[in-house]
């Protein structure tokens, strides 16, 4: 039976059409972070997937901004930012995962913040200007309240999701954000043929789902990008979206298979704090 939660989300959403915008040119700054000879090349082989230098822009990410990335954990896109804004006079912050003491999700938890704050200590000069917050279940605030330009949160919402976690995380990111600022939203596409597990068991999430939560926490939905579509993904492999890679959690069971998928089939939805 469909949740009370599930129904209004799927009535919010709809009959809403993606938005379309005029595209910016790209800001040679930012191409010339993407480009950086400090970058991990174990991120550059990705870049292929994720076209940083255009879905930033298509967030309309500028120097001066103050952004939040919430729960960055292996930092692929600190090393764009940080260098980025730190030369253009704006602010990266870092919103790292905090959960409850004697949650199940504590001890990983711990343990992603620990290898992040141990990566920026690494190249303190790369990572220069880099401010730390936090966010999960309880946080009061992740900055100042009005205080962020964008927040970008990158294949979080079905880990929210299944902590049940999703609404509050979504409010919180509302209340950090300056009137007119933008939410950048990026996870898994699920297949539209079926009914959302609240849960996301799976890893994946309908963009329609995705849509009402954002709209349900008071965002305004600006317009969807298909920059990081991916038609073969099906979105009903036998470990979820763990199956096709960079993870391949079947090991080399069908690794050929999987890899010809590709990564994973991305909605990259972009809202706005009403004014």
């Amino acid at each position: 039976m469909r949740s009370a939660l599930a129904s209004a989300l799927l009535l919010v959403s709809v009959g809403a059409a993606p938005g379309q915008e005029t595209p910016a040119a790209p800001d040679p700054a930012l191409q010339a972070a993407v480009a950086g000879p400090a970058r991990n090349p174990r991120f550059l082989s990705r870049d292929a997937a994720r076209h940083p230098v255009d879905e930033l822009t298509f967030f309309g990410l500028t120097p001066g901004m103050t952004i939040v990335e919430l729960w960055p954990i292996g930092g692929y896109w600190t090393e764009i930012l940080a260098p980025y804004l730190r030369d253009g006079g704006g602010t990266y912050v870092a919103a790292l995962e905090t959960q409850p003491a004697g949650s199940p999700e504590r001890d990983a938890a711990t343990k992603r913040g620990a290898y992040f704050t141990r990566r920026l200590a690494e190249d303190q000069d790369l990572f220069a200007g880099v401010k730390l917050a936090t966010l999960g279940p309880g946080t009061e605030n992740i900055v100042p309240p009005g205080s962020a330009d964008l927040i970008l949160s990158y294949r979080d919402l079905h880990l929210w999701m299944k902590q049940g976690f999703a609404e509050e995380a979504l409010v919180d990111c509302y209340k950090a954000l300056k009137p007119g600022g933008i939410l950048a939203l990026v996870d898994h596409r699920g297949n539209r043929a079926g009914e959302q597990d609240t849960h996301a068991a799976d890893g994946y999430v309908r963009e329609d789902y995705a849509k009402g939560l954002a709209e349900l926490a008071g965002f305004a939905f600006v317009a969807a990008s298909e920059i990081e579509a991916n038609p073969k993904d099906t979105a009903d492999w036998p470990h979820g979206v763990t199956t096709l890679g960079p993870t391949f959690a079947l090991g080399a069971q069908d690794r050929e298979r999987y890899a010809a998928v590709g990564e994973p089939d991305n909605f990259v939805l972009k809202f706005r704090k009403p004014q």
